[in-house]
């Protein structure tokens, strides 16, 4: 029997949220480095809904988070192999993947555009309740849009209130430094964003396996 990871509380909460989850609802949950607030990606009227709980404009699309290297299909409608060896090098961690959507992954979740960004949080609480629904889930930051991100469960409940159906408290995380976003294309990559990650270390690691930027 595989032991348990989480104490009984904690177990409690991934259930909850996963539950909420899969009946379309809208869950708060800590990730790497900020609360957030998560829904399924595929679902159109819980999409607007997050959209409508930050008071984000829906122009700016969401990330998607998974679980697993496994469910990429589920939301990227191509995994290039440069793409692959970075998510393999990097998730779960800093490392946001930008690649061409699937058709299930609804334009009201990338603001009109058919490319998606993608990531693996190293939170492991929130991986497991990934895996759990088993689909990818949307992780923006858990704020009133403009206001500063939450880094507990009684920020993110202050911004928020009752709009969203569950909150799954896993303590103070570290507001870290935000995720390098790259979007991967036949032609190579594009770094769109420098966070976690450096650019030299991405550039090396495509270097060692054959790629170019």
């Amino acid at each position: 029997m595989t032991p348990n990871l989480f104490d009984a509380g904690m177990e409690s909460q991934i259930d909850q949220a996963v539950s909420i989850l899969k009946r379309g609802g809208v869950v708060v949950f800590p990730t790497d480095t900020v609360y957030a607030v998560g829904a399924l990606a595929s679902n159109t009227q819980a999409v607007r809904r997050v959209f409508d709980i930050k008071g984000r404009a829906n122009t700016k699309g969401l990330p998607a988070l998974i679980g697993d290297i496994s469910q990429i299909n589920q939301v990227a409608k191509v995994f290039p192999p440069l793409a692959r060896k970075l998510a393999k090098e990097y998730w779960p961690g800093g490392l946001t993947l930008v690649l061409p959507k699937t058709d299930n992954i609804p334009l009201e979740l990338t603001g009109g555009n058919e490319t998606v960004a993608i990531r693996i949080p190293n939170q492991p609480a929130v991986i497991e309740m990934l895996k759990r629904v088993g689909e990818p889930v949307t992780g923006t930051s858990a704020n009133l849009s403009g206001c500063k991100s939450s880094l507990n469960a009684a920020e993110a409940k202050k911004q928020l209130g009752d709009r969203v159906d569950f909150i799954l408290d896993g303590g103070q995380v570290s507001g870290g430094v935000e995720s390098t976003i790259i979007a991967v294309n036949p032609d190579g990559l594009k770094i769109i964003r420098q966070g976690a990650i450096k650019e030299s270390d991405i550039l090396e690691t495509a270097a060692k396996n054959g790629f170019s930027a």
